[in-house]
C-alpha cells in the first residue's frame, strides 16, 4: 500500500534522489476554494466597511476640508471687513472736520491763523477769464496742469481775478489776509476723503506777468497759495510757499 501523495519510483524518475509531491485533485480544490474563499471574505468585508462606512468617512473629511476652508474664508473677511470698518470711519472723521469748518471733504482749504476757509474747484484754466472768474465766485481756483495734494508735485491755488478795487469783495476776500501768514502756520487741504497738512516756509512777491510757478514740480510736493497784492489790483502776486509737515 503506496502512503497517499507520494510517488517516489527509483530508476525512473528524471528527478532521482528527489520527493515529489503531488496533491489529489480535491485536496487541491479544496485549498483553491478555501483560498479564494478567504480571499472573498477579505474583500467582501473590505467591500462592507467601506459601503457602511465610506459615507461616514467621507462626511467627515469634507466636513473638517469645508469647515478649514470655511474658518479660512471667515478669517480673510473679517480681516477685510475690520479694513474696511477702520476705513469707514477714517472718512467719516475727515467728513466730519471738514464740516466743522464748514468746507467739504471733497477738495477745499482751511487756514486757521486767518481764519480762512472756502471749497477749491479743481482744474481750472488760468489762461480763461471767463473759466477762472466764474470759479473764484465759487471758492478757490486749482490751477489746471498742477499736481494735487499726495501726488508728490507741486500744487497751485489761486484766488486773485480782481481787475479793479470794486471786485475786490466779489472774487479777492478770501485770501485777503495771506500777507498776514507767517513761516510755520498751518495750511490744511482736503482732498478726497483725505486730510493733508502744509507748514509754510516762505512768502514771496513776485511780477504779475511771472508765469514759472505755475510749473508742475516733478520732485517733492510743494503747495503755492497765489493772490493778488495789493489787494484789489493785479499789479503784483503775493505767493504763499508750503510743505507737507512731517
Amino acid at each position: 500500500m503506496h502512503p497517499k501523495g507520494i510517488i517516489y519510483q527509483n530508476g525512473r524518475s528524471g528527478t532521482h534522489g528527489e520527493i515529489i509531491l503531488f496533491l489529489p485533485v480535491i485536496a487541491r480544490l479544496v485549498f483553491h476554494f478555501i483560498r479564494g474563499l478567504g480571499a472573498g471574505l477579505i474583500a467582501f468585508s473590505f467591500l462592507t466597511f467601506a459601503f457602511s462606512f465610506g459615507p461616514v468617512i467621507q462626511q467627515e473629511i469634507s466636513y473638517n476640508l469645508e469647515k478649514t476652508g470655511l474658518k479660512t474664508q471667515e478669517e480673510s473677511v473679517n480681516e477685510g471687513f475690520s479694513l474696511s470698518i477702520a476705513e469707514a470711519d477714517r472718512i467719516l472723521a475727515v467728513q466730519k472736520e471738514a464740516q466743522s469748518y464748514e468746507v467739504n471733504s471733497y477738495f477745499s482749504v482751511v487756514i486757521p491763523a486767518i481764519d480762512a476757509k472756502a471749497d477749491v474747484i479743481a482744474n481750472v484754466d488760468v489762461s480763461n477769464k471767463s473759466d477762472y472768474l466764474e470759479a473764484l465766485k465759487k471758492g478757490i481756483a486749482h490751477a489746471k496742469g498742477t499736481y494735487f495734494p499726495g501726488q508728490g508735485g507741486r500744487i497751485f491755488l489761486f484766488s486773485h481775478s480782481t481787475d479793479s478795487p470794486l471786485n475786490f469783495a466779489r472774487y479777492n476776500a478770501i485770501f485777503y489776509l495771506l500777507k498776514k501768514l507767517e513761516k510755520g502756520d498751518t495750511i490744511i487741504v482736503f482732498f478726497a476723503d483725505k486730510k493733508y497738512e502744509y507748514e509754510i516756509v516762505d512768502k514771496i512777491i513776485a511780477d504779475a506777468g511771472d508765469t514759472s510757478w505755475l510749473m508742475p514740480k516733478k520732485e517733492g510736493e510743494e503747495l503755492i497759495l497765489m493772490t493778488c497784492d495789493p489787494p484789489g489790483t493785479t499789479w503784483n502776486r503775493l505767493l504763499v510757499v508750503a510743505k507737507p509737515k512731517a
